[in-house]
């Protein structure tokens, strides 16, 4: 592998590791899964972090062609995920999904029909938390800069695909110390964590209004 590859690599594992950000979205996802078990833990990380995989991946390939054919722009996509990551915000700080958890893992435990619990490997961890709009941009971008070079778009799935990998363990390793704390602890932490997915959903609001209407620039 040339120096330039190489270089290619190291720059599109790094982007999408800041983008995808394992460490910052595993205490969400410990919240968002801490009623469920540790088998529930389990097969929501691997399902959200498989759901962003073909997320990230289908876009890389088709999303400028998918968006323009439905004239939406990238700001749009993230002003919307901005809206969807603030709705899921309120439940955390408010512990409105905790309630519901709890209240369904005691039907699980007496109906003889197991009733799930909320499944949140597609809303929000496989999108928008991991497939973001940051994330489906940039593989949008690099594949079109790669300009049908084979080897490069090897080289961007790859780091797609292994800083998800990361996540998934990053995820199946955070879960079991949440649940350690205890639920006093668990809930102060999950109202933390839902006040700063508050701010980011405004921040991805923000960020979208700004790029609908050329305020980029703008202080």
């Amino acid at each position: 592998m040339t120096n330039e590859l190489l270089n290619l690599a190291l720059a599109t594992f790094v982007t999408f590791f800041v983008l995808i950000d394992p460490p910052g979205v595993a205490p969400v996802f410990a919240s968002l899964t801490s009623g469920g078990g540790p088998k529930f833990a389990r097969k929501m990380a691997i399902k959200s972090t498989l759901v962003a995989a073909i997320i990230i991946i289908g876009f890389a390939f088709g999303g400028a062609w998918l968006l323009g054919a439905l004239h939406i722009s990238i700001d749009a996509f993230r002003a919307a995920g901005g809206i969807l990551l603030f709705l899921i915000a309120l439940d955390m700080v408010f512990e409105k999904r905790t309630e519901r958890r709890e209240t369904r893992a005691e039907a699980f435990l007496e109906e003889e029909d197991h009733t799930e619990l909320d499944d949140v490997s597609v809303f929000p961890l496989g999108i928008p938390m991991l497939a973001g709009p940051g994330s489906i941009a940039t593989a949008m971008l690099y594949m079109q800069n790669a300009n049908g070079n084979v080897v490069e778009q090897g080289i961007v799935i790859g780091a797609i695909i292994a800083n998800l990998a990361l996540c998934c363990l990053v995820f199946l390793a955070a879960a079991p110390i949440i649940r350690i704390m205890g639920d006093s602890v668990s809930g102060g932490i999950t109202r933390i964590f839902g006040v700063i997915l508050a701010a980011l959903s405004v921040q991805l609001l923000i960020d979208g209004i700004k790029g609908a209407f050329g305020l980029a620039g703008m202080h």
